[in-house]
C-alpha cells in the first residue's frame, strides 16, 4: 500500500501588506485573504486525494504575529484534516520562531510539531514503515547548518526529512540553516521536504530533495504559478512527485510594446489584448498584473502626463476581463526621436537632453533626492519600507530610477503644456 503526502511550506498566513494597501485597499484585502484560501485549498486537496499526511516545512506564520484569528483559522483547518484521518507534520521556520501563536496554539492530536531537538516519528504504511524526521528553529536565526543534528536513516524504513533551510543561499532570502543539496542526498533520506526559499525546485541526485516553494505569492516579487507537491511512495519504494497548482491570485509581469500605437485608444487596446492573453494563460482564480509600457510612440508625453487616467481606463478593461487586477503601471515609453540633436529647435527636447546627461548626475541633486526618500521611508512602518531596497545598493538603484522617471514625467508635462498652447 503506497504512502502519499502533500508537501508545502512558507504559507505566511495573514502576512501584512501595508505597502499594497496604500495603493489599492481592495486588492490588498484580496491578497491578504489569499494565504488563508491557499491553506484551505491545500487541506481540501489532501482530503480529495485521500493522502496519509500533510507536511509543512516551516513559516506557517509571518513574524511576530499575535492575532488569535490566525490561530483559530489554522486550528480549524487542522481539525478538518484530523477528522479526515490525515496526519500533519510541522517544523517551525524562522518566522514561526518569532510568533507567539507558535507557543500558544493548541492543535488536534493528529498534528505533530517538531521541537528544537531532532526527532523521528515512525508510522506503518503497510508495505513498509515510514520514519518522518524533523527539527524546528528554536530562535529566529540559524546561521549554522542543522543537518548534523538530524538522526541517521532508520533501517528498513522510508525516511522523510523536513527542514527549513536556505540551502547554499538564494537571492532575496537571508541565510538560514545553510547546507548543500549534495549533503542532503548523502544523508540517505529517501525524501527531503524543504522550505524557506519561495520558488519551487527539485534538486537532482540519488534521492528526492524538494524545495516546496510557497503556495501563494504576496507581491510582484513572488510572481508566477505557485504549487504544492503531491508525493507518492509506491510499494516498491520508488517516489513520484506531482506539482499541484494552489495560487488563488497569481502575480505576473507584462511588458507591452506601444510602438504600433498612434492613438490613445490603440494604446489601451494593445494593453487590454496583452492582459487578455495573460488571463487565458493563468490558471489561478485571480490575475494580478504589473504592466510595463515600452516602445517609441508619439503618445509617450500624454501617457506620462495622464497616467492616472490611463490607470483608470486599464483597470476598467481589466474588470471586464473578469478577476483581473492591475497592481502597478510603469511607463517607460519614449517619443520618436526624443533625443535632442545639435541645433534642435525644440526647447523641451534640448532640456531633456540636458537633464539626462548632466543635471540628474550632479552630486547635489542626487543627495537631495536621497535625503527626501529617506525621510519618506523612515516615516513609514517597517513592513512598508521595501520600496527603498533591501540594502544601500538597492536604495541607490531605486533613487536612480526615481530621478530618471521623475525627469521624464516633468518633461512630459512641459511638452503637453506647450502642445496645448500652440
Amino acid at each position: 500500500m503506497a504512502f502519499r503526502f502533500i508537501h508545502t511550506a512558507d504559507l505566511h498566513l495573514d502576512s501584512p501588506l501595508r505597502s499594497l494597501a496604500m495603493r489599492n485597499g481592495e486588492l490588498a484585502e484580496l491578497i491578504g485573504d489569499a494565504t488563508r484560501q491557499a491553506l484551505a485549498g491545500i487541506v481540501a486537496l489532501c482530503i480529495d486525494e485521500d493522502v496519509d499526511a500533510l507536511i509543512i516545512a516551516g513559516d506557517l506564520y509571518d513574524g511576530e504575529q499575535t492575532s488569535m484569528k490566525t490561530a483559530r483559522f489554522l486550528a480549524s483547518q487542522m481539525q478538518r484534516l484530523h477528522e479526515a484521518g490525515i496526519a500533519t507534520f510541522i517544523v517551525r521556520g524562522n518566522h514561526d520562531a518569532m510568533s507567539r501563536i507558535t507557543q500558544e496554539l493548541i492543535l488536534p492530536p493528529s498534528v505533530s510539531v517538531f521541537g528544537g531537538r531532532a526527532e523521528a516519528i515512525e508510522r506503518d504504511a503497510g508495505a513498509f514503515p515510514v520514519a518522518i524526521h524533523g527539527l524546528s528553529f528554536a530562535k529566529p536565526h540559524a546561521p549554522e547548518s542543522l543537518l548534523a543534528k538530524y538522526r541517521r536513516p532508520a533501517p528498513d524504513a522510508v525516511n522523510i526529512g523536513i527542514m527549513h533551510t536556505s540551502l547554499a543561499g538564494a537571492s532575496g532570502h537571508d541565510l538560514y540553516a545553510p547546507c548543500r543539496p549534495s549533503d542532503l542526498h548523502d544523508w540517505g533520506f529517501d525524501y527531503w521536504a524543504l522550505g524557506h526559499i519561495h520558488a519551487r525546485a527539485e534538486h537532482a541526485g540519488q534521492h528526492a530533495v524538494v524545495m516546496a516553494g510557497m503556495p501563494q505569492g504576496r507581491d510582484i516579487g513572488e510572481a508566477g504559478e505557485k504549487s504544492v507537491s503531491l508525493v507518492t511512495v509506491h510499494d516498491d519504494r520508488t517516489i513520484t512527485i506531482e506539482p499541484r497548482a494552489t495560487s488563488v491570485a497569481q502575480f505576473a509581469r507584462l511588458s507591452v510594446d506601444l510602438s504600433p500605437a498612434a492613438t490613445w485608444r490603440e494604446a489601451v487596446d494593445l494593453i487590454e489584448r496583452a492582459l487578455a492573453e495573460e488571463r487565458d494563460r493563468t490558471g489561478a482564480e485571480h490575475l494580478v498584473g504589473r504592466i510595463g509600457l515600452t516602445g517609441a510612440t508619439p503618445l509617450s508625453w500624454q501617457l506620462r502626463r495622464d497616467r492616472d487616467l490611463l490607470e483608470a481606463e486599464i483597470a476598467q478593461r481589466a474588470e471586464g476581463l473578469g478577476r483581473t487586477w492591475i497592481e502597478k503601471l510603469e511607463v517607460s515609453t519614449a517619443a520618436p526621436g526624443a533625443q535632442a540633436e545639435a541645433g534642435s529647435a525644440d526647447p523641451v527636447l534640448e532640456l531633456g537632453a540636458l537633464v539626462r546627461e548632466d543635471i540628474v548626475h550632479r552630486h547635489g541633486v542626487i543627495e537631495a533626492v536621497r535625503e527626501l526618500v529617506r525621510e519618506v521611508r523612515d516615516d513609514l512602518p517597517a513592513e512598508a519600507r521595501g520600496f527603498a531596497g533591501d540594502d544601500e545598493a538597492g536604495f541607490d538603484a531605486m533613487v536612480d530610477v526615481l530621478l530618471a522617471e521623475g525627469s521624464e514625467d516633468m518633461l512630459a508635462r512641459l511638452k503637453s503644456d506647450m502642445a496645448e498652447r500652440s
